[in-house]
């Protein structure tokens, strides 16, 4: 499968990046392929797999902090007067007067204990699994997308093809009824009949097509392809009749586990918890080491800086850096937890809002499923009545208004079958999305 879209992938790849090809290419889609391009091509994806690269990076910068760091100084300085120091013994001069004093030096730094670094990466870690959700929820919002855009393009397909149906049995309709009319077997009534029940359809075929370009355009735009590239979907909604079942409605315990929403919530707790620790760390000691080594060279007469006489020094130092008091320290914890008890409610409320919009979607999928019987049984007796009627008016026992009737509601009734295969999809998907199933 793998293999097959690549080879997919990269025609439409050719086809994207030389516009001059899109009018003499095409791509027969279905609903697995709209989805695969949408995440390959879609720019929403690419930013959030970025944004998953920056946070990677961001954790190398974190445990780099524990390395050492080396630092490089190089001095030059002339006193043109130097200080002196006066005692009661006399005047002590603290150096030359017009003399060059030359200094090189580097300085290592190592951290030996620093607790807010630890936990800083532990944190950048933890920042990584969110991102990693949030490019996750990015997938499944556009999978969502997607779907329900395909569904509505196989709705507006549907819908133009029995409006065209409808368009062409009235076209036969007045073609018959205009021959009868003049060799005057019917009244003018029921050519005028027919003729404006084949031009109110002509004007819906239009209308229609208009709809079903519309939402092909869309669904372009969700897979991240040229919106000149020719698409062709050999699809209907009746072929999604076999996953219409009770079971794709049932609910189950701790479905809502794997939604996006609530993972990122409970992720950013974590983070603030790990915040908090971060916070407490300034009441703990840091310990580092230090070591330099330094060439000078002392009161100097001239500026040639390469004939000096210079004397090497080196330090080793340890340093123990104890807080005492930082009032800000006590507020920072305290705004931390506000936050924490803050989050806690909303999602608890977001949790709420997740359960009742799955419920919603369960009600509308169970109330679908039981209107379709129905409305099957309803498309199968207005063919009937259609064929009735037909043969009726051919034999001269029924009129012209009762055939254009009888179509009328037969396309109603196919329009209203297709429609409700189209929302047990489109609550499905939404159920889907709601509950994170990938």
């Amino acid at each position: 499968m793998k293999r097959q879209f690549k080879r997919l992938f990269l025609g439409a790849m050719t086809v994207v990046s030389f516009p001059s090809l899109t009018m003499a290419q095409t791509l027969d889609l279905n609903l697995q392929k709209a989805i695969e391009i949408a995440i390959a091509e879609n720019p929403t994806i690419k930013i959030a797999d970025k944004e998953i690269q920056l946070k990677e990076i961001a954790d190398k910068e974190a445990w780099q902090s524990l390395l050492p760091t080396v630092t490089g100084q190089l001095a030059l300085q002339h006193s043109i007067q130097v200080a002196a120091i006066k005692t009661a013994m006399g005047e002590f001069k603290m150096g030359a007067d017009g003399t060059t004093t030359a200094s090189a030096g580097l300085t290592m730094t190592i951290p030996i204990y620093a607790p807010a670094v630890y936990q800083n990466m532990k944190l950048t870690k933890e920042d990584i699994a969110l991102t990693q959700e949030q490019a996750r929820s990015s997938r499944l919002d556009l999978i969502n997308q997607v779907t329900k855009a395909y569904y509505a393009t196989l709705l507006s397909k549907d819908s133009r093809d029995v409006i065209q149906r409808s368009y062409d049995v009235a076209k036969q309709n007045y073609d018959v009824v205009e021959k009868k009319y003049q060799v005057g077997k019917v009244s003018e009534y029921d050519k005028i009949s027919a003729e404006v029940q084949m031009r109110s359809m002509s004007s819906s075929v239009a209308s229609a097509q208009t709809g079903l370009d519309l939402a092909l355009l869309k669904l372009k735009v969700l897979m991240g392809i040229n919106t000149d590239f020719d698409v062709v979907i050999n699809d209907s909604l009746k072929a999604y009749e076999g996953i219409i079942t009770l079971a794709n409605a049932e609910a189950s315990e701790g479905e809502l586990e794997n939604n996006s929403s609530l993972r990122q919530l409970d992720m950013n707790m974590n983070l603030l918890k790990r915040s908090e620790k971060i916070l407490r760390t300034n009441f703990l000691p840091t310990v580092g080491m230090q070591l330099s080594g330094t060439y000078q060279s002392y009161s100097n007469d001239d500026w040639n800086i390469f004939g000096y006489k210079y004397s090497p020094s080196s330090t080793l130092a340890f340093s123990v850096n104890i807080p005492i008091f930082t009032a800000s320290n006590w507020t920072k914890l305290k705004s931390n937890k506000v936050k924490m008890e803050q989050l806690a409610d909303t999602r608890t409320n977001t949790s709420r809002q997740l359960s009742m919009a799955a419920q919603s979607y369960r009600k509308n999928m169970l109330t679908t499923i039981t209107k379709l019987e129905s409305d099957r049984q309803a498309v199968m007796q207005a063919d009937k009545a259609v064929s009735i009627s037909s043969k009726r008016y051919d034999v001269g026992k029924g009129t012209i208004l009762e055939l254009n009737q009888s179509e009328t509601a037969l396309t109603q009734a196919e329009l209203t079958y297709h429609q409700g295969i189209y929302d047990y999809l489109v609550n499905k998907a939404d159920l889907d999305y709601t509950l994170g199933r990938e």
